[in-house]
């Protein structure tokens, strides 16, 4: 009797279970199979648009009602303001170049306008010649540069007069000075190279703080 009772429970709690569902088909679909492959082409149509093969240009069969379903979801979870791959417009934003885009470029340039077109920015090149450096307005003073090349005696060459006693404030006098081109610009503003105010040169060579001028000599003779 306790059997039979026991196999009457077993049969009635098995009649109430709900049936296992198939792992393979998906939630409004056919199969997951079919769902892939419908989504590998939408996402294939959104990066290329519509072509002439695409479903966009061409009749298709009724959908099934598996497919309206993905469909619809895929429409569903499309952001707000935005249109379908079959109805999106061409991109035509004059801001971005397509000069990478081959497809772009040879559907309105050839060989033949792209040599014309080369040829017209060459004939508006202009070529600049060279002209002297303008004289610098307020006084007569030369540059160290100007000086470097009115000059051609060799750094250590006594050319001016100068007090015996200029040496020994020479290296401290110096020292006041970021570089030797500083220096002597201002010796010369202070009416060297004959003349020695601020004890910059005392071997009379005309360079103060051991300038040298050989750097611009040899970029004009370049």
């Amino acid at each position: 009797m306790r059997i039979l009772l026991s196999a009457f429970v077993v049969a009635s709690v098995a009649a109430c279970s709900p049936p296992v569902p198939d792992s393979a088909a998906g939630v409004g679909f056919e199969n997951y199979d079919t769902y892939l492959a419908q989504k590998r082409a939408r996402d294939q149509q959104l990066r290329n648009g519509p072509t002439a093969a695409s479903p966009a240009a061409q009749p298709t069969a009724p959908q099934t009602e598996a497919q309206a379903t993905a469909a619809a979801a895929v429409e569903a979870i499309r952001p707000t303001g935005t249109a379908s791959p079959a109805a999106a417009p061409a991109a035509n934003n004059a801001e971005i170049s397509d000069e990478q885009d081959f497809g772009a470029v040879s559907a309105r340039q050839s060989i033949e306008s792209d040599a014309q077109r080369r040829a017209n920015q060459s004939a508006q090149y202009t070529v600049v010649q060279p002209t002297a450096v303008p004289s610098r307005p307020g006084g007569t003073t030369p540059t160290p540069i100007e000086f470097a090349l009115q000059v051609t005696h060799p750094v250590g060459q006594k050319t001016y007069t100068r007090s015996p006693f200029g040496a020994a404030k020479a290296q401290a006098n110096c020292a006041a000075y970021v570089s030797a081109e500083l220096a002597q610009d201002a010796f010369l503003k202070a009416g060297g190279p004959s003349k020695d105010k601020l004890k910059l040169d005392p071997d009379g060579d005309g360079y103060a703080c051991g300038w040298n001028p050989a750097k611009y000599r040899q970029l004009v003779r370049n």
